[in-house]
């Protein structure tokens, strides 16, 4: 029982390491790399607190080093997803009824833990097994993901805060409750953070959560599945049930007890998985939250007068950044004729000095593609530029798969400002430029806003103010996370909320309260302290 009204501790952004030459920082994670590479772990489904293994085996390997077998996972199917679901059914109850500072608490403590004797574990597995360089591993596995559980414990608090009026002799009040039934969240291999948050919003807002973490970062979502229960996460509360789309996704959304999708993944699996739940819509018993980060063909669109330099390291760092598997980065960039000399020759500069290979290494700015199939595709891509009339490789196109899935970072320059490269969503280190003559601004940004089906995030490039606010205004609609002279991508949770709208999402921002008030419905409760004892009103008198 609570003696009080308590306050959460200040809540701020984690601070990144830099893992400079020398640094503690930079040891322990060297130590925790080799120990973590030198042999094959098994990974159970957790459910209830238990792990259950199911025989049905797949591998989780280095993309860097496809031969390296970091894991082998268990997966399941439709027995395990109902049993997945009955212990979601039996933590619900005392799940919800615990008071919100004891649930804040937990994730709190899950910060705390991973902010010091777990980092080097959660950065390890992502940079092992989802090939992120220390940097990029540490501001996503680490410090987003600290800064997730954070802040939305101190969201949780201000949608708990937001309480109606009273008149006189009534008390009004409103309880923010957990969705009845149960949260699917589905979670995607580029973002080791999201796959962190995307359960645990939920789950703190008292909601009970399956998880499907994507096949190719199962390895880092078994350290995160730890770390939750060491933090002191009940059983049944999130229950891991890793395997394939159809043997797991199936049969969840056919449950009468589904409540709710918290989805970052590709555009078509939402499409059908938002077509199931309306087809099965009947048989819910509430009406299913639905909330979902898709894709996105996000853009860099410069002015005359922007600064050259900066606009090339922005295409650099927004294009080929984590191989440019990001949902924001830059993809396509619009650059006029008067500062694409000095653009393009800066970028091939640095592009010719930027390293791939082994993430161990830590001088390579880049690594290597998620896995084959994801190979394949962005290949498909480089080689259709290749031989188009309309279009030219300008730098890089290399592709090389027998050690690792590497592919140099591509800077494909087309004539045709609706180009395959220009439209299609590549999520590979592939950036189309279109060359627009600078007095045809305007038509080139009405083009920018109509080519993608997709409103990810966007990026300008301009000094002039009064060019920043007509860009700014031309482009309202073209991404739901936009930057000003700087890359579309590396938000901040508590600083820039992020989600896109049109085909790349429902704009439920993470990393906001806006998310956090989808997985709650409210039960208003009026209590009368003078109730009448009389039926009558006074207009019912004679006199």
């Amino acid at each position: 029982m609570s003696g009080g009204v308590y306050k959460l501790p200040e809540i701020t952004n984690e601070t990144n390491l830099m893992y400079a030459p020398g640094s503690a920082e930079r040891k322990d994670i060297k130590a925790r790399l080799a120990e973590m590479g030198q042999s094959p772990i098994e990974i159970p489904l957790r459910i209830g607190g238990q792990d259950i293994r199911t025989g049905r085996m797949a591998e989780s390997r280095s993309p860097h080093n496809h031969k390296r077998v970091l894991a082998k996972f268990h997966q399941a199917g439709a027995e395990e997803v109902a049993m997945a679901i009955k212990a979601g059914r039996e933590a619900r109850k005392e799940w919800l009824a615990m008071r919100w500072e004891e649930r804040a608490a937990i994730f709190l403590k899950a910060a705390d833990m991973l902010a010091t004797e777990w980092r080097s574990t959660l950065n390890g597995a992502t940079m092992l097994g989802q090939s992120k360089n220390v940097f990029q591993a540490e501001i996503d596995a680490a410090c987003e993901l600290i800064d997730f559980w954070r802040f939305n414990a101190r969201f949780m608090q201000e949608i708990y805060e937001q309480q109606p009026s009273s008149s006189r002799g009534i008390w009004n009040r409103v309880e923010h409750r957990g969705l009845e039934g149960f949260v699917l969240a589905v979670t995607p291999f580029n973002f080791t953070a999201i796959a962190g948050n995307l359960p645990t919003a939920p789950a703190m807002m008292g909601n009970v959560v399956l998880w499907k973490p994507a096949s190719t970062a199962v390895y880092s979502a078994y350290f995160i599945m730890q770390l939750l229960e060491k933090a002191g996460l009940p059983p049944g509360v999130i229950n891991m049930i890793p395997g394939s789309g159809s043997q797991v996704g199936n049969p969840v959304l056919e449950s009468p007890e589904f409540a709710g999708l918290h989805f970052t993944g590709s555009t078509g699996v939402f499409h059908d998985m938002w077509r199931r739940i309306g087809g099965n819509i009947e048989k819910y018993k509430t009406y299913p939250r639905i909330v979902g980060e898709t894709g996105g063909k996000d853009f860099v669109f410069a002015h005359a007068s922007a600064d050259p330099e900066t606009l090339a390291v922005a295409l650099v760092r927004g294009a080929f950044e984590y191989q440019g598997q990001k949902c924001s980065a830059a993809s396509r960039a619009y650059v006029p004729e008067s500062l694409w000399p000095k653009v393009r020759d800066r970028m091939d500069a640095m592009l010719s000095e930027a390293k791939m290979g082994d993430v161990e290494d830590f001088t390579n700015f880049m690594g290597a593609v998620i896995d084959e199939k994801a190979f394949d595709t962005i290949k498909g891509y480089i080689d259709f530029a290749k031989s188009a009339p309309d279009a030219k490789v300008i730098m890089g196109g290399q592709c090389d798969k027998s050690v690792g899935y590497f592919i140099r970072p591509t800077v494909i320059q087309t004539t045709n400002p609706r180009f395959k490269t220009m439209e299609e969503e590549i999520f590979g280190p592939v950036l189309t430029v279109y060359v627009y003559p600078d007095n045809k601004l305007d038509e080139t940004l009405q083009l920018c806003d109509e080519t993608s089906p997709y409103a990810l995030t966007g990026a300008i490039f301009a000094t002039e103010r009064t060019v920043i606010n007509h860009m700014s205004c031309a482009l309202r609609d073209a991404a739901g996370n936009f930057y000003v002279n700087d890359k579309p991508t590396g938000a901040v949770v508590g600083q820039q909320p992020f989600g896109g709208a049109r085909a790349s999402g429902t704009n439920d921002k993470a990393g906001s309260l806006i998310n956090l008030q989808r997985w709650v419905s409210q039960r208003t409760i009026k209590e009368n302290f003078v109730p009448p004892r009389r039926y009558e009103y006074p207009h019912m008198l004679e006199k």
